[in-house]
């Protein structure tokens, strides 16, 4: 099978997860995520997170080698900008 572009990573976590911004850079197996979501109000960041891979389900065990998130959430981010 062949590797997943970052491409491929940010459809998946957006066809599972509500997300007001995403933006997922990548080699194939290392990614770098910023995901916005209002679902991570009143979350931890575990809790995003894990959000995050239940949106990417068995790609994030057997496609993705390693992914690396900044979660926030929309009030978050328009407060980082």
């Amino acid at each position: 099978m062949a590797l997943p572009t970052a491409q491929d990573v940010q459809n998946h976590i957006a066809a599972g997860l509500e997300c007001s911004h995403l933006h997922v850079e990548g080699d194939g197996e290392h990614f770098f995520a910023t995901v916005v979501s209002p679902a991570f109000a009143g979350r931890s960041r575990v809790q995003r997170h894990q959000l995050v891979y239940a949106a990417l389900g068995d790609r994030m065990r057997a496609d993705i080698h390693a992914l690396s998130m900044k979660t926030l959430t929309p009030q978050e981010f328009e407060q980082s900008a």
